[in-house]
């Protein structure tokens, strides 16, 4: 057992930044001295001079040796991993190297299509070839939820030569699929599970929350300790368990894909924040689940409002297993409202701003860091939003838009790095219908892509995304965020 009161990378980059010297190494700040008087204005000098480059005493992210590696051995042991890497270019860097680790060109991977835009960004750098399942779909609410156990099982006797199994646990709006399951499935084949438990690097701390990935058998696991931990935003940890992936291919992938020159104001923050939950964990835990609780409780006696519940055991199914009880996702269209509208209602005149909205949701994510003070205005903030601003009904043209994901075929025309690389025009939408896409198309957040390079265009995604467009929601990753034209393959 490691001591987890011990914070090395914190503690070496403390004494660096106290230790008198003349600086001539980068940043060009020169710890702070350089900064501009507007950003030290707001953030104070003090933060500047611990702002470091790869200082002796300060260890190499790549071939750490010293403190870094003494700090990422302390956080595989706090999350149950054989062995852990700190990332500084958030999960979305994890997610590739996971891929590229593990998939060459042409070589097939199995995933749900409602996967973060990150792994779609993997298919393109690596050339592998995605085999897309369709998540479990709730039609009522209009969730997708995660992929089954029997989804992956036929995928792979369909395809016995795919290199890996991706999955997402839990999703953006809290729900755990069967993830034991997959993983026994998977295992079969000799082949990894690779987990995006970007929202779920709280699970290992609190028994009343879900199964982490890594304990229900993941060999594979991302997790943005920013999200929900106390880590500062961009700053996260990959992690892997057992001998089915290379560790050395994880090291290599993650140097084509990481700055090499990290901030080390991020890597500490790693360190302390996993040491905060190491000594501290369960209790936060406790605290921000009974949060989350009260909120829950109030907030479905609210008339109009109804809250995504934990099925507890009660008509379970393999694609909503459990739920993280806190990620509170209201359903707002019994208002006449659509998520994003009470989002902008709630932002601007109610002092309450949501994780992000959808056509007929809101979700919050409800953290270590939030107060009982929170909680109170987010309650009153709903209920203001109820009584004052409800209007007689919701015109949707496409109210079950999650559908789109869950229920249309999957079969690319190219590989998505053919197309994103592929010579391409720029079109009005009217003319991309049936054309095949040659860019990154989603609502953002949660960053779930609707279109992706290499799939055909067709009418119904191009009205849901207009749709959102016009209720207020913003479409990332394509060239045009106006959204009037769409680059398709030429």
């Amino acid at each position: 057992m490691l001591n987890q009161n011990q914070t090395p990378l914190l503690d070496a980059l403390k004494a660096c930044a106290d230790r008198f010297h003349a600086p001539f190494y980068t940043p060009g700040h020169k710890r702070g001295t350089g900064i501009a008087q507007p950003l030290a204005d707001l953030l104070g000098t003090k933060i500047f001079r611990a702002d470091l480059t790869e200082l002796a005493d300060l260890d190499n992210l790549f071939a750490p040796q010293g403190v870094i590696q003494a700090a990422q051995q302390l956080a595989a042991e706090a999350f149950g991993a054989s062995q852990t890497w700190f990332l500084v270019n958030g999960s979305t860097c994890g997610i590739e190297a996971a891929i590229l680790a593990t998939c060459g060109m042409g070589d097939k991977i199995i995933l749900p299509r409602n996967v973060h835009s990150s792994a779609i960004a993997g298919l393109i750098l690596s050339g592998a070839i995605p085999i897309f399942l369709n998540p479990e779909y709730d039609p009522v609410l209009d969730i997708a939820h995660s992929i089954t156990p029997n989804a992956v099982e036929s995928a792979l006797q369909q395809h016995p030569d795919a290199k890996a199994v991706l999955t997402v646990y839990p999703t953006y709006y809290g729900v755990c699929g069967d993830l034991s399951a997959i993983a026994h499935i998977t295992h079969q084949y000799n082949i990894p599970l690779l987990v995006d438990e970007a929202h779920g690097a709280h699970f290992a701390f609190h028994p009343e929350l879900p199964t982490p990935a890594l304990a229900a058998g993941a060999d594979l696991t991302v997790q943005s300790i920013h999200k929900v931990l106390g880590a500062m935003t961009q700053a996260s940890m990959l992690h892997i368990q057992g001998d089915r992936i290379d560790c050395d291919r994880i090291s290599k992938a993650l140097q084509l894909v990481q700055s090499t020159s990290p901030s080390y104001l991020l890597l500490a923050s790693l360190d302390a924040a996993r040491q905060q939950m190491a000594l501290h964990g369960k209790m936060l835990m406790s605290r921000t689940l009974q949060l989350a609780n009260e909120a829950r409780t109030k907030i479905s006696q609210i008339p109009g409002l109804s809250v995504l519940q934990n099925p507890g055991g009660l008509g379970e199914s393999p694609g909503f297993l459990a739920l993280d009880e806190t990620r509170l996702t209201v359903t707002v269209s019994g208002l006449g409202l659509s998520g994003f509208e009470a989002d902008e209602i709630l932002d601007e005149k109610l002092a309450v701003i949501a994780e992000f909205a959808s056509l007929q949701h809101l979700t919050f994510i409800i953290s270590l860091g939030n107060t009982t003070a929170d909680i109170k205005q987010l309650v009153q903030g709903l209920t203001a939003l109820a009584k004052e601003y409800r209007r007689t009904n919701l015109t949707l043209t496409n109210p079950h838009w999650q559908n789109l994901l869950t229920t249309r075929g999957h079969a690319l025309h190219f590989s998505p790095r053919e197309a994103f690389f592929a010579v391409s025009e720029i079109l009005p939408l009217a003319q991309t219908s049936d054309r095949i896409c040659a860019e990154i198309v989603c609502p953002y957040p949660p960053g779930i892509p609707v279109l992706m390079p290499g799939e055909v265009i067709t009418n119904p995604v191009l009205d849901y995304l207009q749709q959102i467009q016009a209720m207020g929601g913003f479409i990332s990753g394509c060239n045009d965020t106006s959204f009037q034209t769409l680059k398709v393959v030429k």
